[in-house]
Formats: C-alpha cells, structure tokens, sequence
C-alpha cells in the first residue's frame, strides 16, 4: 500500500510539471500569434499530439520539444524555465 502511495505522489509531481509546460508551450505560441494548427504543421508535429502537450495529457520526446522550441524561436532552456 505504501509502494502504491509514494508513486501517486510522484505521479502528481510529474503531471503538474506537465501542465506547467504545456501552458508555457501554448502561452508562448499564443504571443506570437500563431493558431495550434498552423503551428503543429510547421513545427512538424502532429496537431492532435500538440494540443496534448499543451493541455498536460502527454510526456512529450526531447526532440518533439526540440522542434517546438524551434518553432517558437526560443532555445530549449527558455522553453523549460517557468
């Protein structure tokens, strides 16, 4: 049971950091006037899977945050620091 409860905890951390992202993500991309579709397309990145990063629903790849940072003309350290 204890197992069980320490890895809820960790489970928690790990989705509020992901929300956190993906909410810099999408405030970012809002900024500079882009719509998520347009956006997903020239990043290279499917739309369906940035509407998940942005709304905290999925663990994104380095490089998918590789080519998001891109996107958005920031270096990938801007796009982790919040």
């Amino acid at each position: 049971m204890k197992k069980f409860w320490i890895f809820g905890i960790v489970n928690t951390k790990s989705d509020k950091y992901l929300v956190d992202l993906g909410s810099r993500i999408k405030k970012l991309r809002e900024k500079k006037g882009l719509d998520q579709k347009s956006f997903a397309f020239d990043c290279g990145v499917g739309r369906t899977q940035l509407y998940m990063i942005e709304n905290g629903k999925t663990n994104p790849r380095l490089s998918t945050l590789l080519k998001i940072s891109d996107g958005l003309g920031v270096t990938i350290s801007e796009l982790l620091s919040f």
